[in-house]
């Protein structure tokens, strides 16, 4: 990906995201642009934390403290949320990284997007559709993880902190969207955007593929290949290439 001009606020909830992940959100967040802000909430005077202080240095986070003034509330879920707003409004930045797996901060995300923010969502699997559909790119950390890792085979545990409202999703549920839906949409963006041979430019398409779906890329599926090289492998479509244009249609 070309690396671009945005100005990012980086907001993590630290009680919903394990900091084994930390390495893969800052990787990510600079593909779009310079990091302003790089923040991590929770209850730190907690033992559930405790992993994530010995990321703070070495990645220069900084640790906002909220005290859980009620027994079982994830309180800083509110603080992350009054800091993007506060944020928001004094200029500094034109994009937000929201990184939780938490569908609380669904309206956060589509009222950031409201004043023209770009917000980049990274989590695991098991985040909310809702939340996924309403970033304008989203990443799965567990999917981004298991491609970059050779010994990967594990589930990453839930991070400790969280209430049962936030760690009692089945291991089997997933947001990923089904394959088959991917495709079928992508032939119906092709056949709308195509020309008189029946090809449209990919990247017409593509912009228009990732904005149905901000979570989609190949490593979902098991595949560490361009979004392109992908498709072109697949019996439903064919692709042509002109010099540095990009062509696919429906076969």
């Amino acid at each position: 990906m070309k690396i671009e001009t945005k100005n990012i606020a980086l907001l993590i909830d630290g009680e919903n995201i394990s900091p084994s992940y930390i390495e893969i959100i800052v990787d990510e967040a600079n593909k779009y642009g310079k990091i302003n802000y790089r923040r991590v909430y929770g209850d730190w005077t907690t033992t559930q934390l405790s992993s994530w202080k010995d990321k703070i240095n070495e990645f220069g986070l900084t640790p906002v403290q909220q005290y859980a003034y009620t027994l079982g509330k994830n309180v800083s879920d509110f603080t992350l949320i009054i800091d993007a707003m506060d944020i928001l409004y004094s200029g500094k930045v034109d994009s937000f990284a929201i990184v939780t797996s938490d569908s609380d901060f669904t309206k956060l995300v589509t009222r950031l997007k409201e004043d023209n923010i770009f917000v980049i969502g990274m989590g695991e699997s098991k985040t909310p559709i809702a939340l996924v559909n309403s970033s304008d790119a989203f990443t799965y950390l567990d999917k981004m993880r298991a491609g970059s890792d050779e010994n990967n085979g594990k589930e990453e545990p839930p991070a400790k902190g969280k209430t049962k409202r936030k760690t009692t999703a089945s291991k089997t549920e997933s947001s990923i969207t089904p394959l088959k839906k991917i495709k079928a949409e992508l032939k119906q963006i092709i056949n709308t955007n195509a020309e008189d041979d029946g090809y449209a430019y990919w990247s017409v398409v593509a912009q228009l593929l990732q904005k149905k779906f901000p979570g989609f890329h190949p490593r979902n599926y098991g595949q560490q290949v361009r979004p392109i090289t992908f498709f072109e492998n697949m019996k439903e479509f064919e692709i042509k290439r002109e010099k540095t244009v990009i062509h696919i249609k429906n076969k």
